[in-house]
């Protein structure tokens, strides 16, 4: 069974001159709210259950989305006051029932090769880090990789070819275990970026076709690449 987690209670600050009324996973690409598209792409690829971990104008999501979508179940976690990626992962985790979770950004678009990264787990049961190979890391900072796994986190600015964040995991469900005990913390910032340094984090590097619309350059030209699979 493949779970997935949506991270998708950000407040979508950047966006509201573009998108003001609705929560960033809504924006409209050709007339379809963006988590359609997500939701469509995990449906796709049998993914079996999928918990929406919301805030910011949860309701706008939930009357949209309702009990299902493309046959997959749909369970709702929202927070009442804003606890970071890292807060919100963990309550989300409560929801899930098997012994590993996909784990994605709701403004993220990744036709991630599941077969292949469902493999890599079973066959190590490591947590895995999604990466994409970029001609600069500047903009989102860097991976360093060695021997198969991931040894840090490379803070924005470093140019260059490189290996970056796609900002999907697949983790297991009782890693909640090795988080730091606070309510509101960054996944990424508070949690990845020490984890890696003491316990093993494989990677996996997608070819698949990304997008991340969290700033309006990126949500205009998702617009046009994202056009033959909003319509």
């Amino acid at each position: 069974m493949i779970e997935a987690i949506v991270l998708a209670g950000g407040l979508g600050t950047r966006l509201r001159g573009v998108v003001p009324d609705e929560p960033k996973v809504m924006a409209p690409i050709h007339g379809r709210p963006f988590l359609e598209i997500v939701l469509a792409s995990l449906a796709r690829k049998h993914c079996s259950r999928v918990v929406l971990s919301l805030g910011y104008k949860s309701e706008r999501v939930v009357g949209h989305f309702g009990a299902s979508f493309a046959g997959m179940p749909l369970v709702y976690e929202i927070e009442r006051a804003p606890l970071g990626t890292g807060g919100a992962l963990r309550r989300a985790m409560g929801h899930c029932g098997s012994d590993h979770v996909f784990v994605l950004n709701g403004d993220t678009y990744l036709d991630l090769e599941v077969a292949g990264i469902e493999e890599q787990w079973r066959r190590n049961r490591i947590p895995i880090i999604v990466a994409r190979e970029v001609d600069d890391a500047a903009r989102y900072g860097r991976l360093d990789v060695a021997g198969g796994q991931v040894t840090s986190f490379v803070e924005k600015g470093t140019p260059g070819h490189g290996l970056i964040n796609a900002g999907l995991y697949v983790l297991p469900s009782d890693i909640a275990r090795e988080f730091p005990p606070l309510e509101v913390f960054s996944l990424e910032q508070d949690f990845l970026t020490k984890a890696v340094s003491c316990s093993p984090y494989q990677y996996f590097v997608s070819r698949g076709y990304f997008i991340d619309i969290g700033i309006p350059e990126d949500y205009a030209r998702a617009q046009i690449e994202l056009a033959e699979i909003a319509l």
